[in-house]
């Protein structure tokens, strides 16, 4: 019997992801377990494996398309076993509408707004359309995500009553459809051109390459600066999305305390070849803090926890993510059980992790399972910013640069090495003094980090 492969949840806070690239094509033997595609979701590309083994017959879920997790992407059966039936029941439950309409539908909408259909207008002269247009559920999300108005579609229903259903959303969008070649889109979707202001030179007026570069004029300013659109897809689309659900969600309250990290410097200073020699790693400052962040979590639990529904949980084990800035957006791999672990151990397993982010190798459980974050900027100069909370916990440390200033110590000025620490907190979990009571603890380790080694 055929298998259904659908988008499973690949990570913690899942609800759709992108076909990047498929590892196999129709009519490929494929063995149960068998990377079969890459799917980029939470910011990470990862591979979904065939459920079973056979011959991979159809491929429902193209490249570049997103879809929401427990959707078919593909259909793994014998070679003359019917599928029909499954395609027929996908394409009942959800339409497929043609990708290259999506690119257009703001320009159909707009076009057409103003210019309604013939019987539209024999009917407007007789006042009988009615003040609200009827239009079925799925007619109406094939419309919405087309761009395309129901005001648009007034008088195209061939339903009851004049209804708008699905085969007249369909019926406009083939009508008003641009034709193009996949390389021609995309080269338009990338410099922002309007597919429908360009002349077709292909078979049947269809829109090539040379017709876009032919039309794409370089907007360059006497800076050198290239205008230019970026589609809001892929990775930044999904950073873009988790902060803004972060952002609305959580009542974000960003506390900051200068640390005086003299002795971590020492310390760090002091060790640091022994320790590579010895772990065959170096140790960075992040390595400390978060060492530091994990043992601090152990006296103030309330800070590693997580709202769900109406209920607090608090976590079991600190899972430390730490944010890892990619081109293009960021991931934040986790480090999992890191109160239970050596400061080598973190400092080994924290390399790893970052270089499976940077080569694009992290798993699922690399990305999963994060009960509080770390965001270091320190690098970049920073000294204070608001970092938000990553979805499903509680807080997330901001962590500066680390710079000497002069500092009253004992009535006398001298010269330390200071940092600033932002603590970003969901209000609905913690109040203010708990969070100082944490961040409090934080600072105490870094100033006294012998703490750490032990």
């Amino acid at each position: 019997m055929a298998t259904k492969v659908i988008l499973p949840m690949l990570g913690q806070t899942m609800e759709e992801g992108t076909i990047t690239q498929w590892l196999k094509s129709e009519g490929d033997t494929v063995q149960k377990g068998e990377a079969l595609l890459e799917v980029m979701t939470d910011k990470v590309n990862l591979e979904v494996e065939a459920p079973e083994s056979g011959i991979l017959r159809k491929i429902v879920a193209q490249v570049d398309e997103t879809v929401p997790i427990m959707a078919l992407i593909a259909i793994i059966g014998t070679a003359d076993e019917p599928i029909d039936d499954i395609l027929a029941e996908t394409s009942s439950a959800e339409p497929q509408v043609p990708s290259a309409t999506i690119n257009h539908s703001s320009t159909i909408a707009s076009a057409q707004a103003d210019q309604p259909s013939d019987s539209a207008k024999a009917t407007s002269d007789k006042s009988s359309i009615p003040s609200k247009t009827l239009i079925s559920p799925r007619a109406r999300r094939i419309a919405e995500a087309n761009g395309i108005t129901v005001a648009t579609l007034s008088g195209r229903g061939t339903g009851p009553n004049g209804r708008i259903v699905e085969k007249d959303v369909l019926a406009f969008i083939a009508a008003n459809k641009v034709t193009a070649t996949p390389l021609a889109s995309k080269m338009a979707a990338d410099q922002g051109v309007d597919l429908r202001g360009v002349s077709g030179t292909g078979p049947r007026g269809r829109v090539t390459k040379e017709d876009v570069l032919q039309s794409y004029v370089p907007m360059t300013s006497a800076s050198s600066l290239e205008a230019k659109i970026i589609p809001f897809t892929g990775m930044r689309k999904m950073v873009g999305d988790n902060v803004a659900k972060s952002a609305q969600t959580a009542p974000h309250v960003t506390l900051i305390s200068e640390v005086d990290m003299t002795e971590t410097v020492k310390v760090r200073t002091q060790i640091l070849a022994e320790f590579e020699k010895k772990y065959g790693t170096r140790l960075t400052f992040t390595d400390l803090i978060v060492k530091a962040v994990a043992r601090a979590v152990l006296d103030h639990p309330m800070i590693n926890a997580s709202l769900q529904g109406n209920e607090i949980r608090v976590f079991g084990e600190v899972n430390v993510g730490v944010a890892l800035a990619l081109e293009g957006g960021l991931i934040v791999p986790v480090l999992h059980n890191a109160e239970r672990k050596s400061l080598a151990q973190i400092s080994v397993e924290l390399k790893q992790l970052v270089e499976k982010g940077k080569t694009g190798k992290l798993a699922g459980d690399d990305i999963s399972g994060g009960t509080i974050s770390i965001s270091n900027l320190g690098t970049y100069g920073v000294d204070a910013f608001n970092p938000i909370i990553t979805p499903g916990q509680t807080a997330i440390l901001g962590v500066c640069r680390i710079a000497e200033k002069p500092v009253v110590i004992g009535g006398q000025i001298v010269v330390r090495s200071m940092m600033n620490l932002c603590l970003s907190f969901d209000h609905r979990v913690l109040d203010g003094a708990p969070a100082a009571q944490y961040l409090a603890s934080l600072k105490a380790l870094l100033e006294s980090p012998y703490q750490l080694l032990i």
